[in-house]
């Protein structure tokens, strides 16, 4: 597979310390089982395979190309982040006990039955084969002896003597030399030491085609055992793609369209994926539109970033910073007026609706222009903003993303869409360079009211963890050990730690603005009010993070809500 194959799979040792393991030397090639660690996901089984012709090695650390069992996920994965699969099989097993997990660790076992039992027939077949070229070569032995035989005795009979008994003579060498050769061609008609039909592809394959979606991060993996039956028991929206990175797109945008995969239930909710990872990292060619982005902040400054690395067309406005790499627009209005699709991601209700005012989105509004709301709103504002755009003559979608400035930057974010669903699509491109997966909710208002719900059970989980944490101080326990007893449990997970790790360093460097997770909790509690739906919880929660606010907390990471229980 050229340079990156050879190059990524040295056989030389690899030393490296991993999930706390000691150091040791390791040594690593082409077709070894594994376990692969990729960012801060749980370890996942795969083997090392040859990267495809164009998916480039990435520069820097050594590293292998790793496809993962029970999906079609593969990645770069650095040397330092795997394990040879059968010396830490009953490691992992232990600290992974998910049922998903499970089944990938299913693919992996049956996968190496498969391949014993190709070896073991690979074998028979090669003893079999074998046993007929001794045996013919016994019957050829057999003849020759025979034609020995004939000739001395035709050498010691007279001339004209025993002509009858010359022939019986020559008649049986005849049936003693050429029946046995006839019989051993009958039995095998193919050339000595060439495989028969069905032996000649005995390769071990590279992996299981488990296909299914995933809940969730690599612990959530859900797999279905062959490639076209859906998964029947799991909430069809969740997937879930690993990070190959390349330098280049290499596949076309209708060859990516054709492989996107549509998942729908009864509500007509329908969640696009892409079948494999490179359709999200990089090796799907980005769409031929010019791309506008209003608006740069935590969020939107990573969702341009990957926009770009994508090789997509972006021209941005926002009120502070340029863009590296983005065009420039003076205006909303002409980045609206000059792109295809022009995506806002701003931080409220109002700034959604001021962005629209003069020089503002409208005035470069026309036929057949896109635009793309990515704000956190209520479903009220999202709805009042179609509506102005649709009577221009312009298309409607709204696509708030759940994530943090870290998963943004990764490409990593979840997208909630709703609206127009031909320009959902058309935005695929863009989608699968900015997130991980997205959804298609349906009519406008939906992406909006899933998103409050999302971030009130998130905003209230933080406050939750931070009275749990205030609590053990005070009651002189410790909170290190908390931490511990809570990731060892089922509340573990990469938020719970991250946000407990903050608290315990004193680090509020905003990854989401504590005052954005207040302004989500408030509209949440008004979704529930129009409804007549009782919100508890997620009301004592915002009273919490409202006194956080008034202790100047606002632009501080939403962790910092931990200092309304200490002030």
């Amino acid at each position: 597979m050229g340079g990156a194959g050879a190059a990524c799979c040295s056989r030389r040792p690899v030393r490296r310390r991993w999930l706390g393991g000691k150091m040791a030397a390791v040594s690593l090639r082409l077709g070894d089982l594994v376990w692969g660690k990729l960012g801060r996901y749980p370890p996942w089984p795969g083997k090392i395979v040859n990267p495809p012709k164009d998916l480039k090695k990435p520069r820097g650390k050594k590293c292998f190309f790793v496809k993962f069992f029970g999906t079609e996920d593969h990645a770069w994965i650095k040397v330092e982040q795997l394990k040879p699969y059968h010396a830490h099989k009953e490691e992992m097993v232990k600290i992974n006990k998910g049922k998903r997990f499970q089944q990938a660790v299913d693919a992996v076992e049956e996968f190496l039955r498969r391949a014993k039992g190709k070896d073991q027939a690979s074998s028979h077949a090669s003893a079999d084969d074998k046993n007929r070229r001794n045996s013919s070569s016994e019957e050829r032995s057999r003849a020759g002896a025979g034609d020995e035989k004939r000739k001395l005795a035709e050498g010691k009979v007279k001339k004209g003597a025993g002509d009858s008994k010359k022939r019986v003579s020559s008649g049986s060498s005849e049936r003693g030399s050429r029946s046995p050769l006839k019989r051993a061609h009958e039995q095998s008609p193919r050339k000595r030491g060439r495989p028969p039909k069905d032996e000649k592809d005995l390769t071990v394959p590279e992996s299981s085609t488990v296909k299914g979606i995933m809940a969730g991060p690599m612990a959530a993996f859900k797999w279905q055992p062959t490639a076209s039956e859906p998964v029947r028991d799991a909430d069809p929206h969740f997937h879930h793609f690993l990070l190959s990175q390349t330098e280049k797109p290499a596949v076309c945008y209708q060859a990516i369209t054709k492989k996107l995969k549509i998942c729908e239930e009864e509500t007509g909710s329908t969640s696009i994926q892409a079948a494999d990872s490179t359709a999200v990292n990089g090796s799907v060619t980005p769409t031929d539109k010019k791309i506008g982005f209003l608006g740069l902040g935590l969020m939107g400054s990573g969702i341009v970033s990957n926009l770009l690395k994508m090789g997509h067309t972006v021209t941005v406005w926002n009120r502070t910073a340029e863009k590296e790499g983005a065009r420039l627009g003076r205006t909303p209005a002409e980045v609206v007026s000059t792109c295809d699709i022009t995506f806002a991601c701003v931080s409220d209700p109002k700034a959604a609706k001021d962005v629209l005012g003069p020089s503002g989105v409208l005035q470069g509004i026309r036929p057949g222009k896109c635009y793309v709301d990515m704000s956190t709103v209520d479903a009220d504002t999202v709805t009042e903003l179609a509506q102005v755009i649709v009577s221009r003559g312009g298309r409607f979608l709204e696509a708030p993303v759940s994530g943090n400035q870290q998963l943004s930057n990764d490409g990593m974010l979840v997208i909630l869409a709703a609206g127009d669903r031909g320009l959902y699509e058309d935005c695929s491109s863009c989608f699968q360079a900015m997130g991980k997966t997205s959804f298609f909710l349906g009519e406008v208002g939906n992406a909006a009211k899933m998103m409050l719900i999302v971030n009130m059970v998130q905003g209230s989980f933080m406050a939750t963890i931070a009275e749990g944490l205030t609590l053990a101080q005070v009651t002189g326990q410790s909170q290190q050990t908390l931490l511990d007893i809570l990731n060892q449990g089922q509340l573990a997970s990469i938020f719970l730690d991250q946000k407990c790790q903050n608290i315990l360093q004193g680090n509020f460097k905003p990854d989401f603005y504590l005052k954005y997770i207040q302004k989500d909790l408030r509209l949440a509690i008004a979704l529930g009010d129009a409804v007549n739906h009782p919100t508890p919880m997620a009301a004592a929660a915002n009273e919490v993070y409202k006194r956080a606010k008034a202790l100047d907390q606002s632009d501080n990471d939403m962790s910092a809500v931990y200092r309304a229980y200490i002030h």
